[in-house]
């Protein structure tokens, strides 16, 4: 398993194509050469990767199929695959841009399929909090999220302030990340003594925080698609099958993600 970090730089051009440069650098190198195939090439959302690197060794020994991750913003990789990145599936953080390119016809037909539901949570590594303390906490403290106009969890994290009639009180003490990883590290690090991050980070580094409950923003409903223009579309099909199976929808939930409602609603359809 390769993985392929990107910086998230949704609106520079310049970061675009550094990043597009790097992936093509990337993909030159042969990967997992002692198995037989290409490597399927996996574009994930920041928050997932961590996740289905640890998922993916079942899937590679099942299947025999090597996976090169790359990582980044769902913003990026979207205008990534829109500009000709040569992925095979796109993990987003959120549905609306896999229906963008679907809508774009630049998906395999029936292939967009909700694979997670994420979680927001409260968390400080100083400090024990709560969303009752939040009020009192942020007149005298920096808060981190990341970023609400490209990130699924900062759009989330707005929300939520908003409902506790909070956003307007905190516009200058916002620290700003550009996806939800840097968001984490900035309060991991204590950079920034109070962040709203993704409860899966939480989980994967045996960490507790205060999990935002569902009804105070939109669902996080993240999404994949199998890209039309793979050259490997059924070794593709077999992924996404992989993690929309019960035994690894159940793993993602254990490790910090919400109940898959879409596959749940699905399921008590097919028993009808």
């Amino acid at each position: 398993m390769t993985v392929i970090k990107l910086s998230s730089g949704v609106n520079s051009t310049m970061v675009l194509i550094r990043s597009f440069l790097i992936i093509v650098f990337w993909l030159s190198i042969p990967v997992y050469a002692s198995l037989p195939t290409t490597p399927l090439r996996v574009a994930v959302a920041a928050n997932f990767a961590p996740v289905l690197e640890k998922l993916l060794p079942q899937f590679t020994q099942q299947s025999q199929i090597p996976v090169q991750i790359i990582s980044g913003a769902s913003g990026t990789l979207y205008l990534q695959i829109n500009h000709g990145a040569p992925f095979d599936v796109f993990l987003s953080a959120d549905d609306s841009r896999p229906k963008k390119l679907q809508a774009d016809n630049l998906t395999l037909t029936n292939t967009l399929e909700t694979y997670a539901y994420g979680q927001l949570a409260l968390w400080s590594a100083v400090d024990k909090l709560s969303l009752a303390k939040l009020s009192k906490i942020i007149k005298n403290n920096r808060l981190a999220i990341s970023n609400p106009n490209t990130a699924p969890y900062g759009k989330a994290a707005k929300e939520t302030l908003e409902t506790l009639k909070l956003w307007q009180h905190v516009q200058n003490k916002l620290i700003t990340g550009i996806n939800i990883n840097q968001t984490f590290q900035q309060v991991r690090s204590q950079a920034v003594n109070f962040g709203l991050v993704a409860n899966s980070q939480l989980v994967l580094n045996q960490l507790t925080g205060t999990v935002i409950p569902s009804e105070y923003h939109q669902p996080i409903r993240q999404q994949l698609v199998i890209l039309k223009s793979s050259k490997q579309q059924t070794n593709a099909i077999k992924f996404s099958q992989f993690l929309l199976s019960d035994k690894i929808q159940q793993q993602i939930q254990q490790l910090g993600y919400a109940l898959n409602l879409d596959k749940k609603k699905n399921n008590n359809e097919q028993l009808k």
